[in-house]
């Protein structure tokens, strides 16, 4: 017996021991600056600032179609630097590049070149080379061009092995199907001869071609590094834009929410992790001290791999750990929730504590693997602040599984084994009395198609009017963006900056105004809606009358939409495919197609129900919208798995039962998980609506709604729909 409570002391003062490291190496950092590995995690433009650089086409009037095409794959290139960069449109010929967490401009000018065009030439005449991979090299001869970056699908670095077994890199190319059938012709007609790679009419490199390419599939070989292999690929996806891009600007911004709103988010984390520890010590004794510790070691270890994996870290980032902090806490309240009922069920402690983890286990994997289905399609489908959120997900689920599943049964053991062994400090679950869910069905389902009808009327209503169904801000809208240079340094995020807010607004009229300082200058960038001419002149008058600014120091142009169509398109498609996912997933598990169809439904129920909130409210839908309606889905699909799994157990328990008392047995046995979890949640997410900036209480507010939403429809909406599915089938 001392034996076993010796190495219980010793197992806690180890895992005190690592929760104390992994907070020492989050929070001071073992490095001479003293900086941990909060102060060093990269954080999106919209919290830090970063690169913003102008590209303007080489075309007067370029198509719609090619600036679209263009913009969208800019996206994809510059998430190379981060996940969160944005890409969008200026006017009718310019394109606006943001990149957060990078602040050498002429190191991104440099590495991400001018975006001309590449074209692959063959020569008529011999030419004046060896054949080997050269760059800038002389040629002469009459050149025929055999296809340009329109037929190129993608250039990426890989390694292969060469004649003598060794590892050497080369340049991958995948094509169109019209550039693989130019490509195989032109392969056929230079056998021995190079085929030569022009960029902005300089040649860059020039192979040989060796054998007929018939795939599509090409491969550049040559006496290549890393470095002189991933330039030529960069070159040549750069060059399969259709449009010539000039740089014309290039500066380094501030960011748009400021220090204020980092602070304050942290200082609402540090808060919010705070209530829910002594939440789950109150309400679970012993395990929720158990609980306490894993999220403490949780919340260290994620900020350790967010500055170690290179994570950009935004809002959205923010909002997916914010999501898996909820999940690291339900599966500890769905775990201890078991324990209690063993106990009930005549157990004693030791056994309680196996069978509960054991049990409790299938629930956790299918929630957690779920949602990770979701953010593994959002992170391929996706861009832009999507991915970010998607990794962010991705990382704390599975940290948070390992917390839940590892950590918290090795020091609940602990605690058992340093004498904490009678049941008064575990709980006994009381006798539930079941409640008709099933019965009160109907009720249920008015009450969620008044709330959405609802919302389609106030959309109506707000559209009649003339303001928009929805309050759309600039990110999905666009307006006019004016750089003001100041006589005096103005930081947005203070007194000052609220004073030229309310001076602007006061001005042209409307309250939707964003403002940015330019790092290291006296600049101000200013964006409003669209300002017609008269407004334009009223705000420079206000500007220079109240501030002395030189009217020739103003600059101003139209800006796009950031959330541009394309990624809207690709967040709605991603969206549509990891539902699709998800539904599958759930049948294969669940070997009931209708409880993955039941779980879809209730996810499109809460959607539609948070944007009942956005219309009636007017909260602005920006570029976090669609990371906050990302959180909820994310957060509902969890608590509904819980409920479908205790109705597959149960089913096999309760075989003599029918089938509505056994769904209305399974809802109010997880009743107390069901609200436990959401109670948890909401604080986290209440303390950053009251403590957070303005911005981020627009992103809070919603979040809440979706979290009451998701619970209401796991408790009243699943199980019961399922049921109903269920009976459709049989009368079919």
């Amino acid at each position: 017996m001392k034996n076993n409570k010796g190495k219980s002391i010793l197992g806690l003062l180890i895992v005190i021991l690592v929760i104390a490291a992994c907070g020492f190496v989050a929070f001071k950092g073992v490095d001479e600056s003293g900086q941990g590995s909060v102060k060093n995690i990269k954080l999106g433009l919209d919290l830090a600032g970063g690169v913003s650089i102008t590209y303007e086409a080489e075309e007067e009037n370029p198509s719609a179609e090619d600036m679209h095409d263009t913009v969208y794959k800019l996206q994809k290139r510059v998430e190379s630097y981060s996940t969160e960069a944005e890409v969008y449109q200026e006017g009718n010929n310019r394109i606006n590049v943001e990149i957060p967490g990078e602040y050498d401009s002429e190191k991104i000018l440099e590495e991400l070149g001018n975006p001309g065009t590449v074209q692959f030439m063959e020569i008529s005449e011999p030419a004046n080379t060896d054949g080997e991979t050269a760059e800038g090299s002389e040629t002469q001869g009459v050149f025929n061009l055999v296809m340009d970056g329109n037929d190129i699908a993608d250039a990426q670095v890989m390694t292969q092995p060469d004649s003598y077994g060794n590892q050497q890199y080369v340049v991958s190319l995948t094509l169109t199907s019209d550039g693989a059938q130019k490509f195989k012709e032109a392969t056929e007609r230079n056998i021995g001869k190079p085929i030569y790679i022009v960029y902005d009419n300089e040649i860059i490199s020039y192979p040989t071609v060796n054998t007929v390419i018939e795939n599509g599939q090409a491969v550049i070989e040559g006496n290549f590094t890393y470095e002189s292999a991933n330039n030529l690929a960069t070159y040549i996806r750069l060059g399969a834009l259709k449009l010539n891009l000039n740089e014309i600007r290039s500066n380094v911004v501030g960011a748009k929410l400021g220090d204020e709103a980092l602070s304050t988010s942290l200082k609402a984390g540090a808060i919010g992790l705070a209530l829910i520890i002594v939440f789950m010590i109150v309400m679970y004794l012993i395990p929720g001290v158990a609980a306490g510790l894993a999220l403490l070691l949780y919340v260290a270890a994620i900020l350790c791999l967010l500055n170690g994996l290179d994570v950009t870290l935004t809002l959205p980032g923010i909002a997916g750990i914010i999501l898996s902090i909820g999940m690291a806490v339900d599966a500890n309240v769905i775990i201890f929730t078991r324990i209690r009922e063993e106990i009930a069920a005549g157990r004693n402690v030791r056994e309680a504590i196996k069978t509960g983890f054991t049990k409790a286990r299938s629930a956790i994997l299918d929630g957690n693997i779920t949602t990770l289905i979701a953010a593994a399609v959002l992170y391929m489908k996706g861009s832009g602040t999507i991915k970010g959120f998607a990794i962010t997900l991705a990382l704390g689920i599975v940290l948070s599984m390992f917390t839940a599943l590892v950590i918290t049964h090795f020091i609940v053991n602990i605690l058992y084994g340093l004498g904490f062994t009678s049941e008064k400090f575990y709980g006994k679950q009381k006798k539930r009395k079941v409640f008709p869910f099933v019965q009160k069905a109907k009720i249920f389902y008015i009450i969620s198609a008044v709330v959405i009808i609802a919302g389609f009327v106030g959309m109506g209503l707000n559209h009649s009017k003339g303001s928009g169904a929805m309050n759309y801000s600039l990110d999905f809208t666009g307006g006019t963006s004016m750089n003001v240079t100041f006589n005096e340094m103005i930081d947005v995020t203070g007194s000052g900056g609220a004073e030229l807010l309310k001076n602007i607004t006061d001005t042209i009229g409307t309250g939707d105004v964003q403002l940015q300082n330019v790092k290291e200058t006296n600049d101000i960038v200013i964006k409003t809606p669209v300002l017609d001419k008269d407004q334009r002149s009223a705000l420079k008058d206000a500007l220079t009358e109240k501030y002395g600014v030189d009217e020739k120091m103003i600059t101003e142009q139209s800006i796009s939409a950031v959330v541009s169509d394309e990624m809207q398109k690709d967040a709605v498609l991603a969206v549509v495919i990891a539902g699709i996912c998800m539904l599958i997933y759930i049948w294969f598990r669940f070997k009931d197609v209708k409880f993955g169809a039941s779980a879809v439904l209730a996810l499109l129920h809460d959607v539609l129900c948070v944007l009942t909130v956005y219309a009636l409210v007017r909260i602005p839908v920006g570029n976090t919208f669609i990371a906050c309606m990302l959180t909820i889905v994310g957060y509902s699909i969890n608590a509904t798995i819980v409920i479908f799994d205790r109705i597959r157990e149960n089913r096999q328990v309760m075989y003599r039962e029918s089938l509505d008392e056994i769904v209305n047995a399974s809802i109010s046995q997880t009743l107390s998980r069901s609200i436990n979890t959401s109670v948890t949640t909401f604080i986290a997410v209440f303390v950053l609506w009251i403590l957070g900036v303005a911005s981020i209480r627009e992103f809070a507010l919603p979040l809440m709604a979706g979290i009451i939403f998701g619970a209401y429809s796991s408790i009243f909406i699943t199980g019961t729909l399922w049921y109903a599915l269920k009976k459709l089938g049989k009368k079919n």
